[in-house]
C-alpha cells in the first residue's frame, strides 16, 4: 500500500484512537494518490502507526480502519462486521430485529454504515474509500446476516466532497418492499428505505422513543418533526389521549398515518398537520401536556452555527410556550458541530425567555447500536434532554 507519513509529533490522535488524519497533518506521500486509495500511515520517524484510506483534495486526508500492521481489504471487513454484530448481541435487546449493524468510525469501519430493518439491511458508503470497499462490506453482511437483500442509499455532502456520484438501488437478493413492517418494543412502525430520509428510519431514537412511551399515560402529545410518526405511536402505545402530529412532508406523514392503523390505534385519537413546525407552533394556542422536537440538523457545517443556534432557540421557545404548567419536554439535536454543553445553553436560553425555567429530568444519546469512538468527539452527534417545565 501507499506510504504516507506524519509531520512531527502528530501521531499523538491517532494512537489514542482518533479515526480522522486532516491534510495539514500531512508531510508527504500523498502525491499521486487515488481517492479511497489504501495506505499505510508511518511517524516522522518512519515508524509504522496506522492503516486505512486516503483522499488527496479533501480535508480529511486519511480515515483510519486499524492501528494494526494489516492489509486494508476484505478480510478487515468482515472481522470489523463480525465484532460490531458481537457487540449488538451482547447490548441490545434480544429478538430486535431493528438496528444500526455497523456505526462507521464507531465500528472501525469509517465511511460505512448498515442498517437491519427486519429481512433487509441498507447500507451507506459515505466515503471514495468505503465505496472501494463496498463489495467487501456487502460480502461480510451477507455472511453474518443472511438477509432476503442488501439495498445501497449512498448519498449526501460528504461523497459529493469526495468527487463520488451519489447511488441508490439494490446490491444483493431481494429488493425491499415499497413499506417494511419492523417492530421495536411492540411498536409496529413503516419503512420507506428507497425514499425516506437516512436509511428510511431513525433508528438512533429508539431510547428516546421507550422514554415517551413510558412517560406518555394521560397525557395530550405533540410530536413536532413527526416524520413518520415514531414518536407519536410510541405515546399513543402508552396511554396519550391524544397525539399532533407535524411535519412538512405529506407522504411521511401519510405513511405516519398507516403505521398508526398498523398498531390498531383508534384515528379520533390522532391529529396529522401538514406545515411548518415553526410556524404551527408559533401560530397555535393549544396546550400540551409532553411536546417531543426531534428537528433535522439545523448546523450542517460549521458556517451554519449562528444561524443553526437561532432555529433551536426558536423552536424550543415555542415548545416552552406551549406546554402546560409542570409539562415534559423531549428535545433533541443532530447536529454534529454542536456540542452538548452548548445545546443545553441554548434550550435554557428559551426556557428563560419563555418564563418556564426547566428541571432536567435526564439526559442521553446514542444507544449502543450507534457506538461512538471515545477519543472521536465530531462521531457524537445525538444529543437529547428530557425537561419538565
Amino acid at each position: 500500500m501507499r506510504r504516507v507519513t506524519l509531520r512531527p509529533g502528530r501521531d499523538g490522535p491517532v494512537r489514542a484512537g482518533h479515526p480522522w488524519i486532516f491534510s495539514r497533518a500531512i508531510a508527504g506521500g500523498m502525491e499521486g494518490a487515488e481517492p479511497g486509495e489504501p495506505v499505510v500511515v508511518c511517524a516522522a520517524g518512519g515508524q509504522f502507526v496506522a492503516a486505512g484510506y486516503c483522499h488527496p483534495t479533501t480535508t480529511i486526508a486519511v480515515r483510519v480502519l486499524t492501528l494494526e500492521d494489516e492489509p486494508v481489504g476484505g478480510a478487515l471487513v468482515a472481522r470489523r462486521v463480525a465484532a460490531a454484530l458481537a457487540l449488538r448481541r451482547t447490548h441490545l435487546p434480544a429478538g430486535l430485529t431493528a438496528y444500526r449493524v455497523v456505526n462507521g468510525e464507531g465500528d472501525g469501519l469509517p465511511g460505512m454504515v448498515a442498517d437491519r430493518y427486519g429481512d433487509f439491511v441498507v447500507i451507506q458508503l459515505l466515503t471514495a474509500g468505503a465505496a472501494r470497499l463496498g463489495a467487501a462490506f456487502a460480502d461480510a453482511l451477507e455472511a453474518e446476516l443472511a438477509p432476503r437483500g442488501i439495498f445501497e442509499r449512498s448519498e449526501g455532502a460528504v461523497r459529493a466532497e469526495e468527487g463520488v456520484a451519489g447511488t441508490r438501488g439494490g446490491v444483493r437478493g431481494e429488493a425491499p418492499p415499497a413499506r417494511l413492517v419492523i417492530d421495536e418494543d411492540g411498536c409496529r412502525f413503516l419503512v420507506d428505505v428507497e425514499h425516506g430520509q437516512k436509511t428510511g428510519f431513525f433508528l438512533d431514537q429508539r431510547l428516546a422513543r421507550g422514554r415517551v412511551r413510558a412517560l406518555a399515560d394521560g397525557k395530550r402529545v405533540l410530536n413536532a418533526f413527526a416524520y413518520t410518526g415514531g414518536f407519536g405511536i410510541a405515546a399513543a402505545l402508552g396511554g396519550a389521549t391524544h397525539v399532533t402530529s407535524i411535519d412538512t412532508s405529506r407522504p411521511a406523514l401519510a405513511l405516519a398515518e398507516a403505521a398508526w392503523a398498523e398498531n390498531g390505534l383508534a384515528p379520533e385519537r390522532a391529529t396529522w398537520t401538514c406545515g411548518d413546525v415553526f410556524d404551527v407552533l408559533r401560530e397555535g394556542r393549544e396546550r400540551f401536556d409532553l411536546i417531543v422536537l426531534d428537528p433535522p440538523p439545523f448546523i450542517r457545517r460549521r458556517r451554519d452555527v449562528v444561524p443553526g443556534l437561532r432555529g433551536y432557540r426558536d423552536v424550543n421557545l415555542q415548545a416552552f410556550r406551549r406546554l402546560e404548567p409542570g409539562g415534559l419536554l423531549v428535545t433533541a439535536s443532530c447536529s454534529q458541530h454542536l456540542s452538548r454543553h452548548d445545546f443545553r445553553e441554548v434550550v435554557a436560553s428559551a426556557a428563560a425567555d419563555a418564563g418556564r425555567p426547566p428541571t432536567v429530568i435526564a439526559e442521553w444519546g446514542h444507544g449502543p447500536d450507534h457506538p461512538v469512538a471515545l477519543a472521536h468527539r465530531e462521531g457524537e452527534y445525538l444529543k437529547v434532554l428530557l425537561l419538565r417545565a
